[in-house]
């Protein structure tokens, strides 16, 4: 593979636009059906953390909102704490949320991933990820168990 590395997942969702964006920027609803609480004030310049839920305050994940339309777009970067200041080893999350009748339409284009390591991630953890918001928002639990935790065949 050669350029930089994306990856794109598209669901849809029996909500309103409303509810999905809150379901991705509440650190309490994303404690729900992510593991972890997504912290920030949401504003465009700020830090967002991906804090571990355990209690322990560790943030696996660190970045900076880059663009917050809420209830349509939300764009921010991703890094390791480590690599929080070096710029070359960000990538970047847009969240695109577009209604349609009484569904909404989340689109997660989780772009300039620093290699093939990366993409695996995006490619294993945003479905697994986004079917559990999808199951919170609809039926008012998250999936049973971990999606993320399940092994590969």
């Amino acid at each position: 593979m050669t350029g930089p590395l994306s990856h794109v997942y598209v669901t849809y969702i029996g909500s309103t636009p409303e509810a999905v964006w809150d379901a991705l920027t509440d650190a309490d609803l994303t404690a729900v059906y992510w593991g972890h609480s997504n912290v920030s004030d949401w504003r465009p310049g700020s830090r967002w953390e991906h804090v571990r839920t355990d209690g322990s305050g560790v943030a696996d994940v660190v970045g900076t909102v880059v663009a917050s339309d809420r209830p349509a777009r939300l764009v921010t970067t991703w890094s390791a704490p480590e690599d929080a200041a070096r710029p070359d080893r960000h990538s970047r999350v847009t969240f695109d949320i577009r209604p349609h009748g009484d569904i909404v339409r989340l689109t997660v284009t989780h772009e300039d991933l620093n290699d093939v390591g990366e993409l695996d991630g995006a490619s294993r953890g945003w479905p697994a990820v986004l079917s559990n918001l999808k199951s919170l928002i609809e039926t008012g639990r998250p999936l049973p168990q971990e999606p993320w935790l399940m092994p590969d065949p």
